[in-house]
C-alpha cells in the first residue's frame, strides 16, 4: 500500500542579503512538520530554496561589483549552509535561476497568454523598488508604499498584465467555503478584508530597458517576468509540473505553504488566481506566521538589532535555538527575542527539567544495576497512570500538529516530563534500593523511567533531532528516533531489558551567572563594534574623507549636478545624535536626504531654508534610511553652516 503523501514548502528566500532569524524560523517550522509527518508514516516532500531574480538582486550585485549570477551563486550557499547547521531535512532546494524552473515559468506564461489571460497595456502608477510592486494613488499611505512605508516613484510604461481581477468573486467565495484553509484565522480575515476592495489586474512584466535580470517573456523578449510571478511557480516546478506527470500527480496539491505574514497577499491572492487561471488544483493550507522583534522593534540593520542565526548556533547549539523559536511564542503571532529569554529556556526547560530527568535516571540505573537496563516486575497504579499520561500526550500532540500549534505541543511534552519526574519522586528508588525485598519494584520503576524517556525522545525528535537521538543512544536504544515512528510511542515497552546504557556528558549544561554575564557582554561588544563600523561609514558618506585637497578639472566639476532646494520637512533620526532626515523640494521632485547637522540645527529652524543639493549623488543608506543626495555645508571646528542663498531663487535652478 502506498504511503500517504505530505508536501510542505517554505517561501523561497530573496538573495539580496544574508539569511536572518525570520528565514530560520519559517524553515525550522517546515522541518518540524516534515519530521512529524515522516514519524506518522507519510511520504514527505519538503521544499525550500532561493528567489534569485528581480531589481533588488540586480542592484545588490551592482553594489558588490559582481555579475548577478555570481552574486546568486554565492548567496544561495549561505542559506544552504545555515539549513545544514540547523539540521533542516529538506528534500529539495530550488533556485529560480535553474533551467528547470525558467522553462516552467515560460510554459505557464505561454499557457496563460494563449488562453487570453494576459494582455499588454500602458500603465502609470507608483512603483516601490524594495517591494518591486506598483501601487495606485489611493493605495499610498502618506505618499509612501503601504507595505513597507518607503518612498515610491512615478513610472509610466507599457507592460503585460494578468487578468487577476476577474477572479475576485470566485476567490472570495472559495476562501469563505474553507476549501482552502488560511491560518491563523485572523490571517484569513485579513485576506477576505483585502478582497472587499476592488481587485485589479496584476502587472507581470518589467521592460528590459529597466530590468535585465529576469526570465524573458516567451511571447515578447523585450520584457522579463515580474519577480513574484516567477517565484511562486517554484512550488509546481519542484513537484514536477510539465516534466514528470507521475511525480506531480503524487505531490500536488501542496498540503502546507508556510509564509511570513508580510507575503500573505501574494500567496493567497496572486498565487491562487494564477493556479485557477492555468487550471491547476489549489494548495490545501496557507499558514502565515508573525515576525520576531527585538525589544518590541522590528529587526533592522540600521537599529543594529538583527539576530544572526549562525551566531546563535555558535553560542547555544542548533537544537536549543530550534526549541526556543518554537516554544517561546505561539506559531502565528509576533514574538520578541532576547538572549536572556533564550538562556532562561535553556536553564529551566532543557537543563533543569529534561536534562535532570535523563541524568538522574541514568545515574540510578548505573548505581543500582551496574548500567544494565532491568526487567520490570509487575506494575501498580503509578505505572498505569504514567502509561495513560503518555497515551494522552501522544494524542494531544497529533491533534495540535494539525493546526501547527508547536508551542502547545512542547507544553504537552513538558507535562509528560514533569509527570515522569514526579513518578520517580513518588516511587523513591533511593529508598527501594535499601531493601533486597524491593528489588523487583526498583527494577520496575527504573525500567518505566527509561521507557518514558524513550517516548519523550521520539516526541522531541522533530524539534531537537540531535538531542533526541542522543537521549536514545544514552538509554541503550540501537535504533535512531526516526525509525521508531509515532506508532511505537502508542505501545509501552520499547526499551529492551538487559541492554547497557551509555551515560555521557550533560544533554544541556546550565549557563551559570558568570557564563551568562560573559556571553551577554560578548554579544553586546559585537553589537558595539558593528555600531562603530556603521558610524564610521556614515561619517564617510556624510562628509567625505579628511584627505588633503585634490585639484580637479573643470570637466570633473561639471559632472556635479548642484540644485537649489527648499527644506519642506525635517525630523531628527532616532538613536542618532547628529542625523536629521529632510524632505527637500528641488522643483521637479521632492528628495529625502539624511544630513549630519543635528548638532547645529534643530528640525524646526530648518523648515523653509533654501539650500544647495548634490542631486546626482548615488543614493546611500544612513542608519537604515535612504538618502537621495547631499546638502552642502561648511564646517569650522564643531560649527556647521548650510550653504544657501540670501536672494529669492527658483527651486531646481542649477548651481554653477
Amino acid at each position: 500500500m502506498q504511503n500517504k503523501k505530505f508536501y510542505v514548502t517554505t517561501p523561497i528566500y530573496y538573495v539580496n542579503d544574508l539569511p536572518h532569524l525570520g528565514h530560520a524560523y519559517t524553515t525550522v517550522a517546515a522541518d518540524i512538520i516534515s519530521r512529524f509527518k515522516r514519524l506518522q508514516g507519510y511520504d514527505v516532500f519538503f521544499l525550500t530554496g532561493t528567489d534569485e531574480h528581480g531589481q533588488k538582486v540586480e542592484q545588490a550585485a551592482q553594489k558588490r561589483n559582481v555579475a548577478p549570477q555570481e552574486h546568486c551563486d554565492e548567496l544561495h550557499l549561505r542559506f544552504k549552509e545555515l539549513w545544514k547547521r540547523l539540521n533542516v531535512s529538506n528534500n529539495d532546494f530550488i533556485r529560480t535561476t535553474e533551467e528547470r524552473h525558467k522553462e516552467i515559468v515560460r510554459q505557464v506564461l505561454q499557457v496563460l497568454f494563449d488562453k487570453g489571460e494576459i494582455y499588454k497595456d500602458s500603465y502609470e502608477g507608483w512603483y516601490c523598488l524594495p517591494d518591486e510592486r506598483f501601487w495606485t494613488e489611493k493605495d499610498l499611505v502618506k505618499g509612501n508604499c503601504p507595505e513597507c512605508g518607503r518612498k515610491v516613484d512615478r513610472i509610466k510604461e507599457y507592460n503585460y498584465f494578468f487578468k487577476m481581477g476577474k477572479y475576485q468573486n470566485w476567490l472570495n467565495e472559495y476562501i469563505k467555503s474553507n476549501e482552502i484553509v488560511i491560518l491563523p484565522s485572523n490571517r484569513r480575515n485579513e485576506v477576505l478584508g483585502f478582497l472587499n476592495k476592488e481587485l485589479g489586474d496584476l502587472c507581470i512584466s518589467r521592460p528590459k530597458e529597466r530590468l535585465k535580470w529576469g526570465i524573458p517573456l516567451p511571447f515578447d523578449e523585450d520584457y522579463v517576468t515580474y519577480v513574484w510571478f516567477d517565484a511562486l511557480i517554484n512550488y509546481i516546478t519542484a513537484a514536477g509540473y510539465h516534466k514528470d506527470e507521475k511525480s506531480f500527480n503524487h505531490w500536488w496539491p501542496a498540503d502546507f505553504h508556510l509564509v511570513g505574514k508580510d507575503i500573505l497577499t501574494t500567496h493567497s491572492v496572486y498565487w491562487l488566481t494564477m493556479l485557477k487561471a492555468v487550471g491547476i488544483p489549489l494548495p490545501e493550507n496557507i499558514f502565515a506566521h508573525g515576525w520576531w522583534t527585538v525589544n518590541g522593534q522590528k529587526m533592522s540593520k540600521s537599529l543594529l538589532n538583527v539576530v544572526e542565526p549562525n551566531r546563535l548556533i555558535n553560542e547555544y547549539g542548533a537544537d536549543a535555538v530550534r526549541y526556543f523559536l518554537m516554544r517561546e511564542v505561539p506559531f502565528g503571532l509576533d514574538g520578541d527575542f532576547s538572549h536572556e529569554a533564550l538562556i532562561g529556556r535553556i536553564n529551566t526547560d532543557l537543563a533543569n527539567n529534561l536534562g535532570n530527568l535523563l541524568n538522574r535516571t541514568l545515574n540510578m540505573v548505573q548505581r543500582y544495576f551496574n548500567g544494565t537496563i532491568p526487567e520490570p516486575v509487575g506494575d501498580n497504579d503509578m505505572e498505569r497512570d504514567l502509561i495513560n499520561k503518555a497515551a494522552q500526550i501522544v494524542q494531544e500532540v497529533e491533534k495540535l500538529l494539525e493546526c501547527l500549534e508547536f508551542s502547545k505541543i512542547l507544553v504537552s511534552i513538558w507535562e509528560f516530563i514533569d509527570a515522569t519526574n514526579k513518578y520517580i519522586d513518588s516511587s523513591a528508588p533511593w529508598n527501594l534500593a535499601k531493601s533486597e525485598e524491593m528489588r523487583g519494584r526498583l527494577s520496575t520503576v527504573m525500567y518505566n523511567a527509561l521507557e518514558a524517556l524513550r517516548t519523550i525522545a521520539i516526541l522531541l525528535y522533530p524539534f531537537m533531532p540531535e538531542k533526541a537521538d542522543e537521549i536514545h543512544r544514552q538509554i541503550g536504544m540501537t535504533e535512531d528516533s526516526l525509525s521508531q515512528e509515532m506508532d511505537s510511542v502508542k505501545k509501552w515497552g520499547g526499551v529492551k531489558a538487559g541492554v547497557s546504557i551509555n551515560r555521557s556528558e550533560q544533554l544541556f549544561p546550565r549557563i551559570d551567572d558568570d557564563r551568562k554575564e560573559e556571553l551577554l557582554k560578548k554579544l553586546k561588544g559585537e553589537s558595539m563594534e558593528e555600531s562603530k563600523k556603521e558610524t564610521q561609514e556614515n561619517k564617510k558618506e556624510d562628509h567625505g574623507s579628511s584627505a588633503d585637497l585634490n585639484m580637479i578639472s573643470i570637466d570633473e566639476f561639471a559632472k556635479l549636478d548642484l540644485r537649489v532646494g527648499e527644506i519642506k520637512e525635517a525630523e531628527k533620526v532616532e538613536k542618532s545624535k547628529r542625523l536629521i532626515k529632510l524632505k527637500v523640494n528641488i522643483g521637479v521632485e521632492t528628495r529625502q536626504v539624511v544630513a549630519g547637522i543635528a548638532t547645529c540645527y534643530s528640525a524646526d529652524e530648518l523648515i523653509g531654508k533654501k539650500i544647495i543639493l548634490v542631486a546626482n549623488l548615488k543614493p546611500a543608506r544612513l542608519m537604515g534610511i535612504e538618502s537621495q543626495g547631499m546638502v552642502l555645508a561648511a564646517t569650522s571646528g564643531d560649527k556647521i553652516t548650510l550653504a544657501g542663498f540670501q536672494d529669492e531663487v527658483t527651486l531646481g535652478s542649477r548651481v554653477k
